[in-house]
């Protein structure tokens, strides 16, 4: 990665995702994880603090070494174990069927390769694993959808290859999951081109 993405990008993501109001949805998000988890997009550890205490293992997946840094104090705190197993989702050095649970918060819109990561989670998940997502996503009224693809390029070069307009949905069904739950909708208070927020568990299949 280069200078603005190492250095000025996680700062970014820390304000923006770090953000109290979105506390309660990462709260949501990780209720009904156990065990060991798989993390991609793991950033600064903004989802820490709400893990539920039946997970005995964090999995850690992310690029950005300044990111680690940022969340060196909530890494500290954590609950439980956490290890580093590498830097680039699509490509993740750990064995098959090592996970009982993933998460993945925020990320699925930034990843390159997305399909890929995602095959690479259902390969690391146990059977009948599951993923519990947060993320935002192509708004389904036309014309939000438009103005997305207008800033998509944009919203890439600032922020670090986030992208605006991904259905993710769409891209967990093609890479092998079901979903299971799901809420979807506007969050207020936010533009809707960047506010349209999924948060649902898909079951590896």
């Amino acid at each position: 990665m280069g200078f603005y993405e190492e250095l000025v990008v996680p700062y970014c993501i820390e304000l923006g995702c770090g953000m109290k109001v979105l506390n309660p949805e990462r709260e949501k998000v990780s209720a009904g994880l156990t065990g060991i988890v798989l993390e991609i997009g793991f950033g600064s550890g903004l989802n820490l603090p709400y893990l539920p205490r039946a997970v005995t293992h964090l999995l850690a997946v992310d690029p950005s070494e300044k990111a680690r840094e940022l969340g060196k104090r909530r890494v500290e705190a954590a609950s439980c174990p956490l290890e580093y197993i590498g830097l680039d989702a699509a490509r993740i050095a750990t064995g098959d069927r090592c996970a009982d649970s993933a998460l993945s918060t925020f990320t699925l819109c930034t990843i390159p390769d997305v399909a890929r990561a995602l095959r690479e989670v259902k390969r690391i998940l146990k059977p009948g694993g599951r993923l519990h997502f947060l993320e935002h996503g192509r708004a389904p009224d036309a014309g939000v959808a438009r103005w997305q693809e207008r800033l998509n390029g944009l919203q890439r070069a600032i922020f670090g290859g986030c992208n605006l307009t991904r259905d993710i949905p769409a891209l967990l069904r093609e890479t092998g999951f079901a979903l299971e739950g799901l809420e979807a909708g506007y969050f207020p208070g936010m533009p809707r081109t960047h506010s349209y927020l999924l948060n649902g568990v898909a079951v590896s299949v």
